[in-house]
């Protein structure tokens, strides 16, 4: 049996030959370099969706009692890590801004029907966290936990910091939340440099598509915080 090293540890040899542009190997060099950055940039996000997702599913985990003793702080890293990660989803997006229109136009038609809203882990992600129109598991294990500890939501944002763990776990919620708005703002961003109003490569709206299906996570927890803000303000005086 050979030797454990990094690159086989890593699975590099196969990792690396996984990027194979569709581009004629007798296209310019810039144009197939082009199409490497894309699938380069598209892998590694479906790569990083499988760790926020299980970051999110072991912090909703690690708040229910039925999966062992809930450990709140421990949930707190699970969120936080998530929390970064999807910033560098975002970092992607702007760093994919700087593929030439002219060379994504030269290999898209490469692409067929594949699109990014096809992603299964994007969804997936975006049912863990919820918008107006759906419920999320994870805020509702942390409004589960909350209660469990006497504690509702509303009195954690109304009284901050001193609720120790609690608050922490809303301020993560809502730092992940507001991540996750950046990155779909980036994506409809650079949609909309590349295609204008041209149609999606599976056949939607394009930037029309994306721009309809902007919804910001935690719905409940936001308005929460802002009803804690309304009571904040002060009273004017006549």
């Amino acid at each position: 049996m050979s030797q454990l090293n990094y690159a086989s540890y890593l699975q590099l040899d196969q990792l690396l030959s996984m990027q194979e542009p569709r581009t004629s190997n007798t296209a310019p060099r810039e144009v197939v370099l082009a199409e490497h950055f894309f699938i380069v940039a598209h892998q590694a996000s479906e790569i990083w969706l499988k760790q926020i997702i299980a970051d999110l599913l072991a912090a909703t985990d690690a708040l229910r009692p039925d999966y062992g003793n809930p450990d709140a702080n421990l949930s707190v890293e699970y969120l936080d890590r998530a929390g970064r990660l999807i910033g560098l989803l975002h970092d992607q997006l702007v760093a994919l801004e700087k593929m030439p229109l002219r060379h994504f136009a030269d290999f898209r038609p490469h692409l067929g029907t594949a699109s990014g809203a096809q992603s299964q882990q994007f969804h997936q992600l975006d049912d863990l966290l919820g918008n107006d129109e759906r419920p999320d598991g994870l805020y509702a294990a942390f409004d589960a936990y909350a209660t469990a500890q006497g504690m509702s939501v509303a009195a954690v944002c109304r009284i901050g910091s001193s609720t120790g763990v609690l608050h922490r776990i809303a301020e993560s919620l809502v730092e992940i939340g507001n991540g996750f708005w950046r990155w779909k703002i980036a994506h409809l961003t650079m949609i909309s440099a590349l295609l204008g109003d041209q149609p999606g490569t599976a056949g939607s709206s394009g930037a029309g598509y994306i721009a309809s299906r902007i919804r910001l996570p935690f719905p409940r927890l936001r308005l929460l915080r802002g009803e804690v803000h309304e009571a904040l303000v002060p009273t004017p005086t006549r």
